[in-house]
């Protein structure tokens, strides 16, 4: 019971020790020796051979200046790489376009900033002030990197071997720079 009288029934959620993703016991030769958790499910559906679901139409729809985003390209080579990894069935479709639009609006700021420079004109006094597409540019790129961590972290925890190798969002920076140039 709390001092206040109140019977709270317990820790609050999310506290405590975090679980360790099966890849990681399986190294570690299982130190705690209990039976681990592999999920088998023996009457799902078969999911191996599902074809990727279209972007939908908001990652394909043109910019103000008339140019596409990034976001379907983007949004592809992320299901690809989920598919080739036998994940895509357990990362909802929605949190993978939300990575895409991100990164395809981090790269447009990162494009502008490049483009009018880090200094802009305040509209009332013509002072020199910093660009927003400064601000803009890191809120989406911690949103971007807060959905791919939600992403990986499925992935990590449900592969039986640790993976090592190039991601989708390691490619990002090259798509900055691809991007920059005009290519």
């Amino acid at each position: 019971m709390a001092k206040d009288g109140t019977n709270r029934g317990g820790a609050r959620i999310g506290a405590g020790q975090k679980k360790k993703p099966l890849a990681d016991k399986i190294l570690e030769g299982n130190p705690g020796r209990r039976k681990l958790m592999v999920m088998e499910f023996t009457d799902a559906a078969e999911l191996e051979g599902e074809s990727m679901p279209p972007p939908r139409d908001y990652l394909a729809a043109k910019q103000k200046n008339g140019k596409t985003t990034l976001a379907v390209e983007i949004y592809e080579k992320t299901w690809q790489w989920l598919k080739e990894r036998r994940c895509v069935h357990l990362i909802p479709a929605q949190l993978i376009e939300q990575y895409a639009q991100s990164v395809a609006r981090w790269i447009k700021c990162e494009e502008c900033i490049t483009e009018f420079g880090f200094l802009a004109k305040h509209p009332t006094t013509g002072n020199a002030i910093p660009s927003p597409y400064v601000a803009m540019s890191q809120s989406f790129m911690k949103q971007a990197n807060n959905l791919w961590y939600q992403i990986y972290q499925v992935v990590r925890e449900n592969c039986a071997t640790e993976y090592k190798g190039a991601t989708p969002h390691d490619d990002v920076m090259e798509k900055l720079l691809t991007a920059r140039r005009g290519g």
